[in-house]
């Protein structure tokens, strides 16, 4: 017979349920929101716990509520400066985010009221002058479409970035920075690795009609009609004209804002001090080995805070309201549908060995030879901690020896690297198209769908089994409030 009393005193052990406290915890959900998403979690048979017991554990784990911390205006005046320096033009519910995201710690709305009013009066008044403007997107749930999109406002610096955006929760799926975002190979390598990930694919994928997606486009194509064989002869992916791609726009757009200002103006540091010297290739290496890995690291800080933070609910958006990450991973919750497609690493890896080779140039950082003595070299000085403040100090190009030097062929061969006009960058192309290793026929068909495959998006809310966000550039100052 069943047994009809949980065993609520009996505890699932902490190293299974801590990684799940960690990540609601991360959301800002109430302790009791936090127990009941844990009892989905465990094996409600054998375990439970009880919201006294709960907190019990929260504290041991260090994890203390706003109240329990305390933290005044004065508390949080030196994390406030050092904040203040990659992001500048933060607001309230984002400088909440970021003391508990990045400081960790829970400070209360009043607190950092009264700070703005006495350190940033004249910041409050000028965000008060912002213009919104509203956009309008359809998705008819969870995983019915990713769409992705390039951003190349750094590559002055030789660094470009791209995402993947889940339109109907939110979710940041990747946000990845590369000294190239135009090689088809590499695109894709960023939507496998997702996908592979966690476990599933979505419907479609979508993009702007650029040959640098078609590596997308047949990939997610390939797994779709791997699981069902009646799509032969379709394309799983749409293409949208320019600014149709809305939802990676807008991630753009809160990019620029919230993380770009600080990052830029460090960026912009080691411009004017000529430590980025696009003449010099050794300069051009050292700056991607040092400054890729650092800033990768930091967007995916960004990336996490930003799946795990509601926005502000908006009149104008019809549901869901909530955390992406727990709309992502639990649409029923939310009284919406989930359209994921469970894969396999089998079909994954044939269309990795179909599309990608693993070889090319645009998947090294910098060339092998260099590499290895770089990393040689940052052992030898104790291998220091890169950082917003060491990142442009960092001694690699003058602990190199002439011996060493000597001994790089490869970066001889590599003293002239290719200068793209269009991108005003350097990277490695290694071919747009050639990189991808498909025939004529192919990219014939590609072409052709490209100017076909634009879906007519329908413009009444009242569609059947659709749902109707309405987006602001700025998404409704979500987390920008003053």
């Amino acid at each position: 017979m069943p047994n009809q009393n949980k065993p609520t005193h009996v505890l699932a052990p902490l190293a299974d349920i801590a990684p799940h406290i960690l990540r609601l915890w991360k959301s800002r959900l109430t302790d009791k929101q936090i127990v009941q998403a844990l009892r989905k979690e465990i094996d409600t048979e054998h375990y439970g716990i009880g919201l006294t017991k709960f907190i019990q554990v929260r504290t041991d784990m260090g994890l203390l509520r706003t109240r329990q911390q305390g933290h005044t205006v004065e508390s949080i005046r030196d994390a406030m400066l050092e904040l203040r320096e990659m992001y500048p033009k933060a607001g309230m519910r984002e400088i909440i985010s970021l003391l508990h995201h990045e400081e960790g710690m829970s400070v209360s709305r009043s607190v950092i009221k009264s700070y703005f009013a006495i350190y940033e009066a004249d910041l409050v008044r000028q965000r008060k002058a912002r213009r919104l403007q509203r956009r309008r997107f359809w998705a008819a749930g969870v995983n019915d479409i990713v769409a992705v999109d390039q951003h190349d406002k750094w590559l002055r610096f030789g660094l470009a970035l791209h995402t993947g955006i889940e339109p109907f929760s939110g979710r940041i799926m990747w946000m990845r920075v590369w000294h190239s975002n135009r090689n088809p190979q590499l695109i894709l390598s960023y939507y496998l690795d997702t996908i592979e990930n966690l476990g599933h694919m979505p419907l479609v994928t979508q993009s702007d009609p650029g040959t640098e997606n078609f590596g997308i486009a047949n990939g997610h194509t390939m797994l779709r009609q791997w699981y069902d064989p009646s799509l032969q002869g379709t394309l799983q992916h749409r293409w949208m004209r320019t600014k149709k791609n809305v939802m990676p726009e807008i991630a753009w757009s809160q990019l620029r804002r919230r993380f770009t200002p600080g990052f830029e103006s460090l960026l912009d540091h080691g411009v004017e001090q000529d430590w980025y010297d696009s003449d010099n290739t050794l300069q051009v290496m050292v700056f991607r080995w040092v400054f890729i890995p650092w800033l990768q690291r930091e967007l995916d800080s960004y990336q996490d805070r930003i799946n795990h933070t509601a926005k502000r609910r908006d009149r104008n958006k019809v549901l869901p309201h909530g955390v992406p990450e727990l709309i992502y991973r639990s649409a029923e919750d939310f009284g919406a549908l989930d359209f994921k497609i469970k894969i396999e690493k089998a079909a994954v890896d044939h269309v990795r060995a179909t599309y990608i080779k693993p070889g090319h140039p645009v998947f090294d950082l910098v060339p092998s030879d260099l590499g290895d003595t770089l990393q040689m070299c940052y052992e030898r000085l104790g291998r220091p901690v890169v950082n917003r403040k060491s990142a442009w100090t960092m001694p690699l190009p003058d602990s190199i020896e002439r011996d060493e030097l000597e001994e790089l062929p490869l970066l001889q061969e590599h003293r002239d690297l290719p200068f793209h006009e269009e991108t005003n960058g350097y990277y490695y192309m290694g071919g747009v198209r050639g990189g991808l290793g498909l025939d004529d026929g192919h990219h014939r068909l590609l072409d052709d769908l490209t100017h076909e495959d634009e879906p007519d998006v329908p413009h009444e809310a009242d569609n059947a089994g659709l749902v109707v966000w309405e987006f602001s550039d700025e998404e409704a100052g979500a987390m920008d409030e003053w």
